[in-house]
């Protein structure tokens, strides 16, 4: 791992989202060397899912010899920002370096993303970052070497990275965006630059989308805070950069990179938005024993992944048209246990239909609930509601009658996987 140098002793840095996972890391980095650190986060009491507070981040980057200001902060909140601002400034005497790190992601279809969704992430991921970067930059031009580092992608304009969760990718990069206009802008007085990782980062988030064992197919948080602590050593000569974190490393004479593995050996799932595509990827990793998220159903058909029930809920979508609709008149919810957790929905009431992951539009109808493995059992043909039903599989709340009119989509979904 990068060794501390003592370069940041003394320097303030203000980071979004730093209660927890890679906000919370890079504070950690920066702290060993005597940094102060701003923790500008949302999450002031305990989250039932998410771990951390701003307040034990803060606890944690004290305990490690740093000085901590925590600020609860919504980077939507324009006040918020401003007051944890001058917080800092005057706790701390200036900002040296701010890390736009808070991120929203959902990773759904146009339809099937609802605009509460959109605006969220659009809200947190663009307007954030910008909004946040504007309140800091009159400090950070005060700062003998200052630093904007936000965690975004580079611009990859490949459409297969916009096809199946184009508001997320416009909502990210709308991050990368901020750094290509203020990197010129401010050229020559702040260093404005994009880190991201080569692969997977095990992060609660992480867990949430692939599910608890997708943790051995990552890399832990540490590289990534490496990588930000080797950006903020270079001059402000060093901007307009969309570095990837190994690469930064290999530059600083990093060449075992297994200590950030959490799985040493393992194959590793690769990030979005990086050159190579997914399917090459995918199929790259099956070959060497990997278990990746999004893996085709037509692969293993006895094996489910958060990306079998994808495919799934595409097939659906396929074959939804208005006659089916308008005879089912009803929204279903699909609450799924077991390896690959979610949310899913089946919108059959509203104009021609929309299915996806996350909350349905309106209220449903009919929740049901199961193990993501019967789901798709369920819904390729090889276990029959009434069967799941009646054997505890499957759970019903709600109207029964519509529930009974899902066999109809079933039917239809057969014949396509």
């Amino acid at each position: 791992m990068l060794q501390n140098t003592g370069k940041l002793a003394g320097c303030t840095l203000f980071i979004t989202g730093a209660s927890r996972g890679i906000g919370k890391a890079i504070g950690l980095k920066a702290a060993r060397d005597g940094a102060n650190v701003v923790i500008a986060a949302k999450t002031a009491d305990p989250h039932p899912k998410l771990p951390g507070t701003i307040y034990t981040a803060a606890a944690e980057i004290e305990a490690v010899g740093g000085r901590a200001l925590p600020c609860i902060v919504d980077v939507r909140d324009e006040k918020q920002i401003n007051d944890a601002v001058e917080q800092a400034v005057e706790k701390f005497g200036g900002i040296d370096i701010l890390v736009n790190n808070a991120s929203a992601i959902n990773l759904t279809g146009t339809v099937g993303t609802p605009m509460k969704k959109v605006d969220l992430m659009l809200g947190i991921n663009l307007r954030g970052t910008y909004l946040t970067s504007k309140l800091c930059i009159p400090h950070l031009l005060k700062s003998k070497n200052p630093h904007i580092l936000n965690l975004s992608p580079p611009l990859n304009l490949n459409p297969i990275w916009f096809k199946n969760h184009t508001a997320y990718t416009m909502a990210k990069y709308g991050m990368s965006m901020c750094v290509l206009g203020m990197a010129e802008e401010f050229k020559g007085s702040i260093a404005v630059n994009a880190l991201w990782p080569r692969t997977a980062i095990q992060t609660a988030a992480m867990e949430m989308l692939g599910g608890a064992g997708v943790g051995k197919q990552c890399r832990k948080v540490e590289i990534m805070a490496d990588a930000a602590y080797a950006i903020f050593k270079k001059p402000a000569s060093f901007t307009g950069q969309f570095a990837i974190d190994d690469d930064i490393l290999k530059k600083e004479g990093i060449k075992d990179f297994d200590v950030y593995a959490v799985e040493p050996g393992h194959p590793l799932l690769p990030d979005f938005f990086l050159d190579e595509q997914p399917e090459e990827l995918v199929k790259r990793m099956e070959e060497h024993g990997a278990s990746p998220i999004f893996k085709s159903r037509k692969t293993s058909p006895d094996s489910v992944t958060a990306g079998a029930i994808a495919d799934t809920f595409n097939v659906i979508r396929g074959v939804l048209n208005p006659d089916i609709v308008k005879s089912t008149q009803g929204v279903y919810r699909f609450d799924l246990s077991g390896e690959h957790a979610g949310v899913w929905y089946l919108d059959l009431k509203n104009d021609a239909g929309s299915a996806g992951r996350g909350e349905p539009p309106v209220k449903a109808d009919v929740v049901m609930t199961m193990d993501s493995a019967d789901f798709i059992k369920m819904f390729s043909g090889k276990l029959k509601p009434t069967m799941a039903f009646m054997s505890g599989k499957l759970k019903i709340k709600g109207d029964m009658g519509l529930a009974i009119k899902m066999e109809k989509m079933m039917a239809l979904m057969k014949s396509k996987l």
